[in-house]
């Protein structure tokens, strides 16, 4: 009997029954890894180091210009400590930068502090050009090396120690040591609260539906990903195009929505509007393979079908938040490829559309990174709330980290909790499909802006928007940079309004009117116009005291028609009855 030789190459080769086993074993060990390194990835570290102190070990102009710059500072830190010792009022040898406050006490002005403190911001100024401007070393390579240096120096502070920290010693002295024991029941506290799963002390005095997301309004539709409120109308006539507000899934919606004198929703309610936001549900592991086209669907066009339902308008404003807004203009570039053209205008709150300069973020954004949280959330089927918090910690870790460590286990004092703070602790988590496409797709590919994302099977262009944009940015984003959310310009030919507020990624976008202190640039780029980059935006954009929401309203005025009967809450003859009060059940859940 003849045997037949089977022969096999490795395009055809049969599957191998291991590869299920081997995958298993692969996932297991990066989901250890990353629960070990927090989420951070060591290949990138030590890809980054490597890059950076090979390049430098090559580069003798590099040695010597660092070896100048110690000598320097060196001769400013002896020449201030000799004219200090001699009672002479002495310039200091570095000044901080302007957001580090950890030296404004004026102990630390006292010897020997002044000169502990001066010696470490020279350290870390020398730091800083040590590790970068280094030709040859990738731009990636040496964010991660600067940001991971600075970490480190951040962590050796001097505020950090009693030993070496003028004003811990003072509280300690005029609280007789008592301060400690109460950081340590601080931290006790903290701790336990944080096994319990319960929010941090304080964030119980805001209760979602009882002194924060108190706006009235009705659900009016749920699907397995959505809630939709519909708000009662404050007014005798409406606007006859409804506001449709989508949040970003990574937060809970009442952002918009905090206390009664800083709401958005309540004070755009207040201007003659129908408003609706889309509310959405908290995924658990059976939501794993929830990806950005589920969202879309069920989401904006889900909750834009019920609205003009609703209220039997032809055209709506819709309005986007941070990640809701990226989603919102990839439903608008969809919505314009298919030729439906339901909005009338379309709004965006620190959302970026083009990801090639993200800021910090990026730092975790690399094939090896996004390896290890693919890791994380494959185990659990999910990315978990304080995975992604503790990620926006380090970008600030001044701020958000030591600073608070210090007041809060050292100096025994808590920072009054306020409805923005308890907000922020009340963390949402993302399905695994959704975010690892996400960031392979928009932070890392960039496809969103190359014209490559597909919706509904076919790719989209935001050059097809052609409605009529008002665009915030602030000063202060560490999550979406205004330089970057400013690139919308070069993508679409549509009208934008270009709004730079003062403040941060949320307080920034929480700027009711009288809130003091705040101001905005605005500049209008017309239909078609010529693109502007940031810097000349920013030499002719007009400065203005103030809210940015009161400009937001005047331009949401003039797209708008004249004012009508408001219209029912839900319409139950087409399937969208009034299922509850809001703020709903999704927003409850943890």
């Amino acid at each position: 009997m003849s045997q037949v030789l089977r022969v096999t190459t490795p395009g055809t080769e049969a599957p191998d029954p291991t590869d299920g086993i081997a995958e298993t074993l692969n996932r297991a060990a990066t989901a250890a890894v990353a629960q070990a390194t927090h989420g951070l990835s060591p290949s990138t570290l030590i890809q980054s180091f490597a890059d950076w102190w090979t390049h430098l070990a090559a580069a003798p102009g590099k040695q010597f210009q660092l070896g100048v710059k110690a000598a320097r500072k060196v001769a400013r830190m002896t020449g201030y400590a000799t004219r200090t010792a001699t009672g002479e009022d002495a310039e200091p040898a570095i000044t901080p930068l302007p957001q580090d406050h950890r030296f404004d006490d004026p102990a630390w002005r006292q010897p020997p502090f002044d000169l502990i403190a001066q010696g470490f911001l020279l350290q870390q100024q020398w730091w800083h050009a040590a590790t970068t401007g280094l030709h040859g070393v990738t731009r990636h390579h040496e964010a991660v090396v600067e940001f991971a240096t600075r970490q480190l120096l951040d962590t050796i502070a001097p505020t950090n120690f009693i030993a070496t920290n003028p004003a811990l010693q003072q509280r300690l002295l005029e609280s007789g040591g008592l301060c400690l024991w109460q950081g340590a029941r601080n931290l006790i506290e903290d701790a336990g609260r944080t096994m319990r799963g319960q929010p941090p002390a304080g964030a119980e005095d805001f209760p979602v539906g009882g002194k924060v997301a108190v706006t009235p309004g009705e659900v009016v539709y749920r699907n397995a990903l959505i809630e939709l409120i519909q708000y009662a109308p404050t007014t005798e006539r409406v606007r006859p195009e409804p506001v449709l507000i989508v949040p970003a899934w990574i937060m809970k919606y009442y952002i918009l929505d905090l206390s009664p004198e800083n709401s958005l929703i309540r004070w755009l309610v207040g201007q003659g509007y129908t408003v609706f936001a889309i509310s959405w549900r908290n995924p658990g592991p059976a939501d794993r393979n929830l990806d950005m086209e589920d969202y879309r669907r069920l989401g904006p066009m889900a909750a834009l079908d019920a609205v003009t339902a609703i209220t039997g308008a032809g055209k709506v404003h819709a309005a986007g938040y941070c990640l809701g807004g990226t989603l919102l203009a990839i439903t608008a570039a969809a919505m314009a490829r298919d030729g439906d053209d339901r909005l009338a205008s379309v709004t965006l709150f620190a959302a970026q559309t083009e990801f090639s300069e993200p800021g910090e973020l990026g730092l975790f954004i690399d094939e090896a990174q996004l390896d290890l949280l693919d890791g994380m959330m494959w185990s659990r089927g999910y990315l978990d709330s304080s995975q992604m918090a503790g990620a926006f910690q380090l970008l600030r870790s001044n701020d958000l980290i030591w600073s608070r460590l210090l007041s809060t286990y050292l100096m025994g004092e808590r920072e009054p909790m306020n409805d923005l703070m308890a907000w922020n602790a009340d963390g949402t988590r993302m399905p695994y499909a959704m975010h690892s496409e996400y960031l392979r797709r928009l932070f890392l590919n960039n496809d969103l802006a190359e014209g490559s994302f597909a919706a509904d099977g076919h790719p989209i262009s935001l050059s097809a928007l052609r409605a009529p944009m008002f665009v915030v940015a602030t000063e202060r984003d560490h999550v979406a940079p205004w330089r970057s959310v400013h690139k919308l310009h070069m993508l679409t030919g549509a009208e934008i309004s270009f709004a730079l507020t003062s403040g941060g990624h949320n307080a920034g976008i929480v700027s009711e009117p009288g809130h003091p202190h705040r101001s905005f640039r605005l500049l209008t780029r017309p239909l078609d116009g010529p693109a502007l980059d940031p810097d000349e935006w920013l030499a002719r954009a007009e400065r203005r005291e103030g809210s940015w929401w009161i400009a937001w309203g005047e331009w949401l005025d003039r797209q708008s028609g004249e004012p009508v009967p408001p219209p029912p809450t839900g319409a139950p003859d087409k399937d969208y009855a009034p299922l509850g009060p809001a703020p709903g059940r999704y927003v409850l859940e943890r």
